[in-house]
């Protein structure tokens, strides 16, 4: 149904004009499938850059529910955030910092209990000086890079470490991490290598519980998963697999409201730069989202749009604000003003508009804007 979002918190929703439903049962079940697929090892749950999009402080409490006890972010304030967040649910979750030690500011990660992911060996100099005088020193992780080239110790690093293992005293490692660069692509060799690469390490560095796996390394099979698994974007809705039927349920909801309805006909044209001409009589219906919204300016004259079993097609050019639908073909009694559009394919959902766009379900994801209405439900 598009003419009402009917949720649990649809309180004055008329008078917003794009509406972001996320499915929190949706979210606990997707986390539910990875435990399973793990087949019993732990699994964390991703919760960088806000839930990617979907809103932290409602998501990462219903991943608490459905049984995750280790959390990740990117950045220092985001855990700082997410800790009370975790804490008014669930005591004793553990949250990993991903992009390392801030300089300066090793005393936040205790105070907030945090753990830093030590991704170089100045990073791990840093922490163990910060660490010398304490009784009891907090726990931190360590990033070992196996051929990402982004984040991590060198293999140069690596043997400094493993050489000097005195680097190390002190430091109460949680655990040792790595990530893969082409998960997704079953088959590539470069996984293998990764794993390989990853188990040399392991033997050369303290033993401490080991992770590897994001979403999609999940699914590459068992010698993926070691002890920990760290899922981020399949856990709202993003296919892992994209090669094979996507295991995840769809998690997101995107509608725009129609704001005017008029009919044209050739040779007329709609939008900017006059980009879709009218080949005969037909109605456009103009949608209150745009590309500040994150509906992509690159879905101009390609992306779907539906009200209720209906498609309708979006015509012209997705301008800041508003975009254009050809509702010819929908029952005018449905397509009026004021109804909801859904952006979402009702099956395929992200991965299709992504695909349309040129770019990933993460994108899409982190690119929603803030002038949506969000509501959560929970059933």
């Amino acid at each position: 149904m598009t003419t009402s979002p009917n949720n649990t918190e649809d309180v004055a929703w008329e008078r917003f004009c794009g509406l972001m439903t996320v499915d929190l049962t949706a979210v606990g079940d997707n986390y539910r499938r990875l435990t399973s697929e793990t087949r019993g090892r732990e699994v964390a749950a991703v919760v960088k850059a806000n839930a990617y999009g979907l809103g932290a402080a409602r998501v990462a409490p219903a991943l608490a529910r459905a049984g995750a006890r280790k959390f990740f972010v990117a950045q220092l304030d985001e855990g700082i955030a997410l800790r009370p967040v975790l804490d008014a649910v669930q005591t004793g979750c553990d949250i990993f910092v991903l992009n390392g030690l801030v300089p300066g500011a090793a005393a936040e990660y205790p105070l907030h209990n945090l753990q830093p992911v030590l991704n170089s060996l100045g990073e791990v100099e840093a922490w163990q000086r910060f660490i010398a005088d304490r009784k009891t020193p907090p726990p931190a992780a360590l990033h070992i890079d196996t051929g990402m080239n982004r984040l991590g110790l060198s293999p140069r690093e690596l043997d400094v470490l493993a050489d000097t293992p005195e680097r190390l005293r002190g430091v109460l490692l949680s655990y040792l991490l790595s990530h893969l660069a082409c998960a997704d692509e079953l088959g590539e060799a470069k996984n293998t290598q990764q794993r390989i690469a990853f188990v040399a390490a392991l033997r050369r560095l303290p033993a401490v519980p080991a992770s590897l796996a994001n979403s999609s390394g999940i699914f590459l099979g068992h010698d993926y998963h070691f002890d920990l698994a760290r899922p981020g974007a399949a856990l709202y809705g993003v296919n892992p697999t994209p090669s094979r039927p996507n295991p995840m349920l769809q998690v997101l909801r995107l509608q725009g409201k129609i704001l005017q309805i008029r009919e044209i006909d050739a040779p007329q044209t709609v939008g900017y730069g006059a980009a879709h001409r009218a080949r005969g009589p037909m109605r456009v219906a103009t949608v209150s989202v745009g590309y500040a919204d994150g509906f992509f300016r690159a879905l101009s004259n390609k992306a779907k749009a539906w009200i209720g079993d209906d498609m309708v097609p979006v015509v012209g050019r997705v301008s800041m604000d508003l975009i254009t639908v050809d509702v010819t073909a929908a029952p005018p009694g449905v397509a009026v003003v004021g109804a909801w559009v859904d952006l979402l394919a009702p099956k395929d959902g992200l991965d299709s508009l992504a695909e349309t766009a040129g770019t990933i379900g993460y994108e899409v994801l982190t690119a929603l804007g803030p002038r949506y209405h969000r509501v959560y439900r929970d059933h």
